[in-house]
């Protein structure tokens, strides 16, 4: 059997075993796709929920009203609680989380509900960065070239033996996806907004400036020219404000990470530990270093 009889045996096989737990979301005229991650839970992307209710469409023509349950913005990730019947529940690949490049995936969707798609291709890349539905970066996504139409996003890609790899999320550009890898930690977030529990981050209740910003008025009062982040807001209340962070500071690291963009900072409060980080300041020219107890807020 040539190759290309094989390959259209392995996605027909597929659109039979795996189709059935890939669903179509719609919501407010946004249409996107699902998979059954457990009898009665949808799991999907959070940039496809716009309220509490959700029409879910089944391949074959069954249709069914769906309450969202739990949503993660930041990690672009939500579930909806939907009767599924017999359908079965996608079971993560072993090999989810760690694929390595020219590795084949096959892609399933059912965009808005207008029917089942599947597609070949090949991971063309890994540890790849990408920004939430509010801009916060979400870090190690899997690139893959398998096509996919829009609405597929909350689809899956799974390997030749339908076993779940990663959810659809992103288009980058010409003929490149993103996913995010199914691996453990994704299956416990997933978990717990199945039951309910919003998702919390550390926070330290501050607002701030970006690092030019930053440059330009320490150079507009005179002040030496540093690499951080200016806070320019303080929640007296919050974390910082009680530790005694103030407008004006300037944050330079966390942790002994030096910090010279948002992004820095979220990754060094997501890499805190025991729920305290240590904050480097530069206080007009005065450099000191505060303790501060974390907060948390959900996403």
């Amino acid at each position: 059997m040539a190759w290309w009889d094989e390959t259209g045996s392995v996605l027909g096989e597929l659109a039979d075993r795996v189709g059935p737990s890939v669903v179509g979301v719609e919501q407010r005229g946004t249409a996107g796709s699902g998979v059954v991650m457990e009898p009665g839970k949808i799991l999907t992307n959070a940039h496809n929920l716009r309220g509490d209710s959700v029409d879910v469409a089944f391949p074959g023509g069954a249709a069914a009203k769906g309450r969202v349950v739990g949503v993660d913005v930041d990690g672009d990730l939500g579930v909806v609680a939907v009767e599924t019947g017999s359908r079965p529940a996608l079971q993560p690949s072993p090999a989810a989380g760690s694929l390595s490049l020219g590795a084949p995936v096959f892609a399933l969707s059912n965009p808005g509900g207008m029917g089942l798609r599947v597609s070949l291709g090949f991971v063309s890349g890994t540890e790849r960065s990408f920004r939430g539905p509010r801009g916060r970066r979400i870090s190690g996504g899997t690139e893959h070239t398998a096509p996919l139409l829009p609405g597929s996003s909350g689809g899956p890609i799974v390997d030749a033996s339908g076993g779940l790899l990663g959810i659809n999320t992103n288009r980058l550009g010409e003929g490149f996806y993103l996913a995010l890898p199914a691996d453990e930690d994704l299956w416990a977030r997933a978990a717990a907004l199945g039951r309910g529990e919003a998702p919390s981050r550390p926070r330290l209740g501050i607002g701030v400036a970006p690092a030019d910003m930053a440059r330009r008025l320490r150079r507009a009062v005179g002040l030496p020219e540093a690499d951080g982040l200016l806070v320019r807001h303080v929640d007296e209340d919050g974390p910082a404000g009680r530790a005694g962070i103030a407008e004006g500071d300037l944050i330079v690291a966390v942790d002994g990470r030096p910090v010279t963009e948002a992004d820095d900072l979220h990754d060094a409060l997501g890499a805190a530990r025991e729920g305290s980080v240590t904050i480097a300041v530069v206080r007009g020219t005065e450099e000191r270093s505060v303790s501060i107890s974390l907060g948390a807020t959900a996403a």
